[in-house]
């Protein structure tokens, strides 16, 4: 069904509306739909108005027949039905939003050049909230991208919208476009992560590790940017940025890493191929004077896991304090770079 389609048939929210959510939430909290008449005796419905609802949302696909027979009406998964209505909607809002930014550029482009003082257009940085709209926007993006896909994933946002999109990427690399992300050390750390950049990998995204990254941002055809953050309940929270020089900061930011990030391979032995790495940066931060609590999280690991590395550190170093061996690696540190 077309986003076009959704559309006309919901309209504006009406009193339809609230029967068909009625109906549907029924359905739900009764594990099934035995009887229209049922229904509208619970929710207080005409008998006739409930059919009518269950027999749209049997159109839509949120209703189904119960495979295990009786004729009854059973309801798809809640999640599956809010991606299956939303997300079309969502992605023609995003494509009428780029159209009025090519638009805007157009009418820019034969208005001459802007003046230095000018500031930026309208819409160059729109806010977008909650996982649902950045999932919809992160949809259109893979339609409409051309040529590849950069991702810096840091560990301190959940980013359950942006693990989705890099393990659906499949479609995407088929078409051409290249897909790179580049994600912390940490990712390596536990068999969930592992497993989660491996089903990346398979998509065909190529994946790296450095040691500290602190923001999460997707850029797109170096002309487009999404850069994630959270609202201070914590509230997944992203910002699309349609400016020239952030952009292609972020992008030149995210080669120069890089070309220094470990390639993660699928079934490798975790941390064990990124323990020199880590050991400098906790030297580092340690010779800095930091405790092992704010050690971790700069780094995006447990603290557990951290004094585990620090207490590897000390033995490396022949060291009886951590302060020792900061010392100690700082200067070992500062004769290798030298």
């Amino acid at each position: 069904m077309t986003s076009a389609s959704v559309h006309t048939r919901f309209g504006p929210p009406s009193a339809r509306d609230e029967q068909v959510i009625g109906v549907y939430c029924h359905t739900v909290r009764q594990g099934g739909l035995d009887s229209v008449q049922s229904a509208a005796d619970d929710l207080g419905m005409d008998v006739r108005d409930a059919g009518a609802a269950a027999a749209f949302m049997v159109e839509l696909g949120l209703l189904r027949t119960d495979p295990a027979g009786g004729g009854r009406l059973v309801p798809v998964d809640p999640r599956r039905a809010s991606a299956l209505l939303i997300s079309p909607i969502e992605r023609e809002i995003y494509a009428r939003r780029d159209f009025i930014d090519q638009l805007r550029d157009r009418l820019d482009h034969m208005a001459g050049p802007r003046p230095r003082t000018a500031q930026l257009p309208v819409g160059s940085i729109d806010q977008l909230f909650g996982p649902a709209e950045i999932r919809g926007l992160l949809g259109h993006m893979a339609e409409t991208c051309r040529r590849e896909v950069l991702v810096l994933r840091s560990p301190h946002q959940d980013g359950d919208p942006l693990d989705d999109f890099l393990e659906s990427c499949a479609p995407l690399t088929r078409r051409g476009v290249g897909v790179r992300a580049l994600c912390a050390h940490r990712s390596r750390a536990d068999f969930a992560s592992r497993a989660r950049a491996a089903r990346q990998i398979e998509a065909g995204v190529e994946v790296r590790t450095v040691t500290r990254l602190s923001q999460t941002a997707v850029v797109f055809d170096r002309g487009l940017a999404l850069v994630f953050g959270e609202t201070e309940d914590g509230e997944p929270v992203a910002w699309r940025v349609h400016e020239d020089n952030v952009v292609r900061f972020l992008g030149e930011l995210l080669d120069q890493l890089w070309d220094g990030a470990a390639p993660f391979v699928p079934g490798g032995p975790g941390y064990a191929e990124v323990t020199d790495d880590l050991q400098q940066d906790i030297a580092r931060l340690m010779a800095q004077g930091h405790t092992d609590e704010v050690v971790a999280r700069k780094l995006g690991m447990s603290v557990r896991t951290c004094r585990r590395h620090i207490a590897a550190l000390l033995r490396t170093l022949d060291s009886t304090s951590r302060f020792q061996a900061g010392a100690r690696a700082a200067r070992r540190l500062t004769i290798e770079e030298g």
